[in-house]
């Protein structure tokens, strides 16, 4: 039996207090504590931020790497080593600004890592910036008259990349959040959980509306396979698709055989990609849980399969044959 504990490096977890950052720490701790994974199976992946401390905090492998490169380092990992399970802890900032390209072709290869993107939608390491998350009108020591650019949508972002697993889940929600990372641990192929962060020094309560007591109720819209999507205190609200749009509706006034049944394993991503642009933050009714999840070729395996199909036709490669076949010089 493992423990948490065992999950627990013995260095010193140096975040603000109060940070979001502690609970899903304890979240992915008490999660590999359950499946009781082989430390030396696991490797934390990590670009700059706050969320990039991660790996030091994780009794396994890790790698802290540089500014949004962490899905390139992974993505080499986890392709040279199948059997091992690689983790991408990165932010909006370190994910979606730098790091942008990197994490869109980590999706689009379906390598077999799970990216686990902490949004608070703000720059907590470098002191309060606006990030590629923040909302329009923002005011920050970088856009003191209010942000100009229009945000991101971390969930649409990973859908349009072809990601094979999407989900989103809350620091604050523990069951929820090892929940999705149960589910992603069992896909094949990449797995993007946006988990939103609360970052109590420069963004205190942004998430307020999904997270506060009475708030929650109205807002949090819970999406579970096979089920209608319907939110509120009982149930009262839902979600209609019609095309490629979902809009909110009241269950009464329509009927519930109206309402969308959410299937995220369906290979065209139209439907969750409307659920996803229900809100474009965590503004009003919300979806959180698995968006997608289907199956298709991962990219190591097809890799590995190319290279099989290459020696039993042409033998075993020749690797100065190669480099001396053509375009060499001798420079003096």
């Amino acid at each position: 039996m493992t423990t948490r504990q065992d999950y627990q490096s013995d260095q010193e977890v140096r975040w603000c207090p109060g940070c979001g950052d502690y609970t899903i720490l304890a979240s992915v701790q008490n999660f590999l504590a359950d499946i009781e994974i082989d430390r030396s199976k696991v490797v934390f992946v990590s670009g700059i931020g706050c969320s990039s401390r991660f790996p030091y905090y994780m009794n396994t492998y890790g790698i802290h790497g540089i500014h949004g490169r962490a899905p390139a380092i992974a993505s080499g990992i986890a392709t040279a080593n199948s059997d091992l399970t690689v983790f991408v802890v990165t932010g909006d900032g370190d994910a979606l600004s730098i790091g942008g390209n990197h994490i869109i072709h980590a999706m689009r290869r379906n390598v077999n890592l799970k990216v686990l993107l902490f949004n608070n939608q703000i720059y907590g390491l470098t002191k309060g910036q606006y990030s590629p998350t923040s909302e329009v009108g923002k005011r920050t020591k970088s856009s003191p008259l209010g942000s100009i650019d229009y945000p991101f949508n971390p969930i649409s972002l990973a859908l349009g990349a072809e990601a094979s697993f999407v989900a989103r889940t809350i620091d604050m929600d523990r069951k929820h959040t090892q929940e999705m990372l149960q589910q992603a641990h069992d896909h094949r192929g990449a797995a993007f959980i946006e988990i939103y962060q609360n970052c109590n020094v420069f963004n205190d309560k942004a998430f307020a509306e999904l997270t506060g007591k009475e708030e929650r109720e109205q807002n949090r819209i819970n999406l579970e396979h096979g089920k209608p999507v319907t939110f509120g205190r009982d149930g009262e609200y839902g979600v209609v698709i019609e095309g490629a749009t979902a809009r909110l509706v009241e269950v009464a006034q329509v009927g519930i055989e109206a309402i969308h049944v959410h299937d995220e394993h369906a290979f065209d991503p139209t439907a969750a990609f409307a659920l996803s642009r229900l809100s474009h933050g965590p503004y009003g009714p919300t979806p959180v849980g698995v968006f997608r999840s289907m199956q298709r070729p991962v990219y190591e395996e097809s890799l590995d399969q190319q290279i099989l199909d290459a020696q039993a036709k042409r033998g075993p490669g020749d690797l100065e044959k190669l480099i001396t076949s053509t375009g060499t010089w001798t420079a003096n």
